[in-house]
C-alpha cells in the first residue's frame, strides 16, 4: 500500500511547496523523495517480472531518460546566456561515470561478497560495450578535435549528424536486445533452467497490476526528478557554503535521478542476477547518452541555445580508464570482487577530483 500512497503524497507535497516554504518543509520533501525512489524500484521490479528480461529493464531505462531530458531542457530553456552551455555535457558525463564505476562496481562487490563469482552472458555485455564506447567518443571526446567550431562545440550540422548516428546506434542495440539476439541478455542460469516449469512470477502478476505499476512508476519517476530539481537550490547552497565546485551539484542530482535504477541493480546482484544488473546499467548508460543527447541536440538547434559537449583532458583520462577496466573485467563472462573494488576506486577518484580539482 505504501508504494501507492507515497508517490501520490509526494505530488501533493510538491504542489504545496508554494504555500509551505521553509527549511522543515524541505526535510519533508527529502523524505518523500527517498520514498518515491523506493516506490519506483518496487514498481520497476513488478514490471520487469511481468514483461521478462530484457523488456523490464529497457522500460525503466527509457522512462528515466525521458524524464532526464525533460529536466535538462527545462533548465536550459529557463536560464539565459552561457549559464547552461555545459549542462547537458556535465549531466550525461556524470551519469555515465556513476553507472560505469559506481553502480557496476558496487553490483560486482555485492554479488561477490555473497556468491564469490557470478556469471553472465558475454555476447550481450560485449554488444553493449562496443555500442556505448562508440557513442561516448562521438559525443563527449570528438568535439574537442573538430576545427569547424572551437571550445568543444559542434556546428549545428555536425550536432544533428552526430545525434542521428547516436540515435541509430541506440535503436540498433535495442533491436538486438529485444528481438534479434534476445538470448544474449538472459543470464546463463535462466538459459539452463528454461525447460523447468517454474516461472510463476509472470503468471502471478495480473494485467491490471501491470498497468497500475506502469502508472505509478511514471508518477514516482516524475516526482523524483521534480523534487530533485526543487531541492537543487538547497543542495547548491550547501555545496557553495562548504567551498566545493558547483559541478558537484550536477553529480548529486544525477545520482538522485539514477537512484531507482541503482537500487534495482543492487537488489538484482544480491539475488544472484548480475545479468539483470548489467542490463540495467548498460541500458541506462546507452539511453542516457544515445537518447538524451539527440533529443537535446534537436531542441538546441531549433532554439539556438549553445551546447558544449567536449569534456576536458582530466575527464577524458578517467572515462578512458573506466571503459578499459570495464572491458577487461567483463571479458571472461564471470565477475570477482577485485574488479568491483577497482571500479569503485575509480569512482571515488572521480568524486575527489571533482571536489578538489
Amino acid at each position: 500500500m505504501w508504494t501507492v500512497l507515497v508517490p501520490i503524497l509526494a505530488w501533493l507535497s510538491y504542489v504545496g511547496n508554494s504555500v509551505f516554504s521553509s527549511g522543515y518543509y524541505s526535510v519533508i520533501l527529502t523524505l518523500f523523495l527517498i520514498g518515491s525512489v523506493l516506490a519506483a524500484v518496487y514498481h520497476s521490479e513488478v514490471i520487469a517480472h511481468r514483461l521478462g528480461e530484457p523488456f523490464g529493464t529497457l522500460l525503466l531505462a527509457f522512462a528515466i531518460t525521458v524524464i532526464e531530458v525533460g529536466l535538462i531542457i527545462s533548465i536550459m530553456m529557463g536560464a539565459k546566456g552561457l549559464e547552461t552551455i555545459t549542462l547537458a555535457r556535465d549531466t550525461v558525463f556524470a551519469a555515465v561515470m556513476i553507472i560505469l564505476t559506481g553502480i557496476i562496481g558496487s553490483c560486482i562487490v555485492i554479488g561477490s561478497l555473497r556468491y564469490r563469482e557470478q556469471s553472465f552472458t558475454l555476447q550481450g555485455v560485449s554488444t553493449a560495450l562496443i555500442t556505448l564506447t562508440s557513442v561516448i567518443i562521438f559525443v563527449l571526446i570528438l568535439p574537442n578535435y573538430t576545427v569547424s567550431h572551437l571550445g568543444g562545440e559542434y556546428t549545428s550540422f555536425q550536432l544533428l549528424f552526430i545525434a542521428l548516428i547516436s540515435l541509430g546506434l541506440y535503436l540498433g542495440f535495442t533491436m538486438i536486445q529485444t528481438f534479434r539476439h534476445r538470448s544474449f541478455f538472459i543470464s546463463p542460469q535462466n538459459k539452463l533452467s528454461k525447460n523447468q516449469p517454474v516461472q510463476n512470477s509472470h503468471d502471478m502478476i495480473s494485467r491490471k497490476q501491470l498497468y497500475i505499476s506502469c502508472i505509478l512508476l511514471i508518477l514516482s519517476l516524475g516526482i523524483v526528478v521534480l523534487l530533485a530539481k526543487l531541492l537543487s537550490k538547497d543542495v547548491e547552497h550547501i555545496v557553495v557554503s562548504v567551498g566545493a565546485p558547483r559541478s558537484l551539484v550536477g553529480i548529486i542530482i544525477a545520482g538522485i535521478v539514477l537512484l531507482p535504477e541503482g537500487l534495482a541493480a543492487f537488489r538484482a546482484a544480491k539475488s544472484d542476477e548480475i545479468q539483470t544488473s548489467l542490463n540495467l546499467a548498460f541500458g541506462s548508460a546507452l539511453a542516457s547518452i544515445g537518447l538524451s543527447i539527440p533529443a537535446i541536440a534537436i531542441i538546441s538547434v531549433i532554439t539556438g541555445i549553445r551546447m558544449s559537449l567536449g569534456i576536458d583532458i582530466k575527464s577524458t583520462i578517467l572515462l578512458g580508464l573506466s571503459l578499459f577496466i570495464i572491458t577487461v573485467s567483463l571479458a571472461t563472462g564471470r565477475t570477482n570482487i577485485m574488479q568491483g573494488i577497482v571500479l569503485i576506486a575509480i569512482f571515488l577518484i572521480y568524486l575527489f577530483i571533482t571536489v578538489v580539482p
